[in-house]
């Protein structure tokens, strides 16, 4: 079979725990490198920058063909892309304002929930029954602090949740990296507003590289990542291994950024991380 940009998805004979380890470990530093980015550009500006560099390699690497920008594909597609972009948007404003370990944890309520409304099992229950605890328990240390920054990661929650669901029906249409890379195009221009953020980095030749990495690491590799391992499992199963990257984002952020949780928080860290891994 000729290889065109609509079958060329990489093939890899790789467990999907240790693709999911280096997309942690991937997306988290970018994360990292974003939070550095803040004290210069918007949180908003920089997942704006995020997704257009994102989108901009995409399009150099794939070349998606007409057939991705015409009828159901390319409004599937959108959906997707503009989800995600909001998603990134909420994260980095949660994380300007919360320790990266703390807001992960709360991301991954949404998760969770798609986990538990896949199956519905008692052990789903017991699962949505800690992800709610641990929430409680990181909102009484941070609704005093900073409830905006907690809302924000709810908000990233719900993105997230949104995210697994149109991802997997991109992954399922058999072209997914080239109808995500269509996505993250559309959504790049339809976000466009949020470039007002992004002065100072177009004038500093280090910090546009620093956000090509952000880019890099935080969105080419891990969403890569995740269309390969959503066209071998279902959602379910895509969430339930999610619960790998908690741990990750928590050691990212003491090493990286030497941010060391409240006690409190990383008791409701620890509690949404087994919420993940009891959810079926």
């Amino acid at each position: 079979m000729v290889d065109t940009p609509s079958n060329r998805v990489p093939r890899l004979n790789v467990p999907p725990p240790l693709l999911f380890v280096a997309g942690g470990c991937s997306m988290y530093l970018g994360a990292a490198l974003a939070v550095v980015l803040f004290n210069q550009v918007s949180p908003a500006g920089v997942a704006w920058l995020r997704m257009l560099v994102a989108a901009l390699v995409l399009l150099a690497w794939r070349r998606p063909d007409r057939a991705a920008w015409v009828g159901n594909r390319l409004g599937v597609a959108a959906c997707f892309g503009i989800v995600t972009g909001l998603m990134n948007v909420a994260f980095y404003e949660a994380i300007a304002r919360l320790p990266l370990g703390t807001a992960v944890a709360v991301e991954f309520c949404g998760p969770v929930a798609v986990a538990a409304l896949g199956s519905r099992s008692v052990r789903d229950v017991v699962a949505l029954g800690l992800a709610a605890t641990g929430v409680v328990l990181i909102a009484d240390v941070r609704l005093a602090v900073n409830r905006a920054g907690l809302l924000l990661a709810l908000l990233a929650a719900l993105m997230w949740a949104t995210y697994i669901v149109l991802g997997k029906q991109v992954a399922r249409g058999g072209s997914g990296l080239d109808d995500m890379t269509v996505g993250f195009t559309i959504a790049a221009v339809l976000l466009c507003p949020l470039a007002l953020g992004t002065g100072p980095a177009w004038g500093s030749p280090t910090l546009l590289v620093m956000t090509a990495g952000v880019g890099v690491l935080s969105t080419v590799l891990p969403y890569a990542l995740d269309q390969v391992v959503l066209r071998r499992i279902d959602r379910a199963q895509f969430a339930l291994l999610l619960t790998l990257l908690p741990a990750v984002a928590s050691v990212v952020g003491l090493v990286v950024l030497g941010q060391l949780p409240h006690p409190m928080e990383a008791v409701g860290i620890s509690a949404i991380a087994l919420a993940v891994g009891a959810a079926r």
